[in-house]
């Protein structure tokens, strides 16, 4: 069980950078507030926050917010999204609530009657939908080809994000966008160019819902389009650091058969969104113990000049180094009465219990205090998954 009260630490973990990786997810998002929450009062604080889609609007809501404020900002931007729309439902809201505490299957039903009044009538501060449809769109002008305006989401972001902050560099802030004309991931990265609104908005462009963003003379896509989660970029940012970091994911790998064709779909969406987490970490441990086991090699290499002189060898000692990393994965684990909308439903409920799971489950996490000390294993990696745990 998780700890009622999370003790904080302190001392900061022995690791030159804590690193907290947020997936996209939509709606899901809130899992990740509830983890940085726990994190907070643990004493543990990133300083490089990294994040894909709804990742990177929780990540700019982090970074661009003095530590003592980022819990409250996340806090007001996620009951501004779960407002409900204006229309019926603020009115019966009270009994869709009641009717949610019976079986799991009334509880699908009303998940699904909140999903389709955020399809309707969008998310208060997030999205509203267009007066017209994108079927026709309006010549030159690339925002009518999307079926919701995010106006809404821009004004958000620059009242509850302090971009002069991002930019003094205090917390380091990377976001992941897939450009349009090219098809490849671009990271936007604070250490290396100035991060304004657009660069947030333009990692949750998911078309044909939300329409590209324009950065510079580019326009951009939904990061997840290409990779639902930063964590390449963090294992492979220059230079390498001894790394503690953070992997939330919303989407788990690993699931059961479906059974019909409302679980085939959640499937097939889980899986193309959960970025075969375990593959890419099982690969960068098998490529870190190869650099661990290459600088080994050099430091007993007896010609010094010629290690500096041969360009192979100069090549294999710039890529070899000793850093260690811990990997900590913080997974939500979907309940049996969501769908393959979860990410889309934006009621005040679901944010609530969504928050609470991300809570409980680093609060759980970080009661095995090996989590956050340096790794003794040979290839200098050590992974944890203990939000499955009872």
């Amino acid at each position: 069980m998780a700890p009622s009260v999370i003790a904080p630490v302190t001392e900061r973990p022995p690791f030159a950078r804590i690193a907290l990786l947020l997936q996209g997810g939509g709606a899901l998002g809130a899992y990740q507030a509830g983890v940085f929450q726990a994190l907070s009062q643990a004493n543990i604080h990133p300083d490089c926050v990294s994040g894909i889609s709804i990742g990177a609007i929780n990540s700019a809501l982090i970074a661009g917010n003095p530590p003592e404020r980022r819990v409250a900002a996340l806090r007001a931007f996620w009951e501004r999204i779960t407002e409900p729309p204006p229309g019926v439902l603020p009115l019966l809201t009270p009994l869709l609530n009641l009717m949610a505490m019976g079986s799991d299957a009334l509880h699908r039903e009303v998940n699904r009657t909140y999903a389709m009044s955020n399809l309707l009538g969008g998310a208060p501060g997030f999205f509203v939908p267009r007066a017209t449809a994108p079927y026709i769109p309006i010549p030159g002008k690339l925002d009518s080809r999307s079926f919701y305006d995010v106006s809404p989401l821009r004004a958000t972001l620059e009242e509850l994000v302090d971009f002069d902050r991002i930019n003094s560099k205090s917390v380091r802030l990377c976001i992941g966008a897939v450009n349009v004309r090219t098809g490849n991931m671009r990271y936007f990265d604070s250490d290396e160019e100035h991060i304004t609104v657009d660069h947030i908005i333009a990692s949750g462009s998911l078309p044909p819902g939300f329409p590209a963003t324009r950065v510079g003379d580019d326009y951009y896509w939904d990061g997840g389009l290409l990779s639902n989660t930063p964590l390449e970029w963090v294992l492979e940012t220059r230079p390498r650091k001894d790394t503690l970091a953070f992997q939330v994911d919303l989407w788990s790998a690993v699931g059961d058969l479906p059974e019909d064709l409302i679980g085939l779909d959640l499937r097939q969406k889980e899986i193309r969104f959960s970025s075969r987490t375990r593959a890419n970490t099982n690969q960068f441990k098998k490529m870190q113990r190869l650099r661990r086991a290459a600088r080994r090699v050099l430091e007993c290499f007896p010609d010094k000049q010629l290690l500096a002189n041969d360009a192979d060898l100069a090549l294999l000692h710039s890529e070899s180094d000793d850093t260690v990393y811990n990997i900590v994965h913080l997974i939500y684990r979907a309940k049996r009465y969501e769908t393959s909308s979860k990410d889309y439903q934006f009621s005040r409920p679901t944010m609530e219990e969504h928050w609470s799971a991300g809570y409980r489950d680093t609060a759980r996490t970080l009661c095995h205090p090996e989590v956050l000390q340096r790794p003794s294993a040979e290839d200098g990696v050590a992974t944890y998954d203990l939000t499955n745990e009872p």
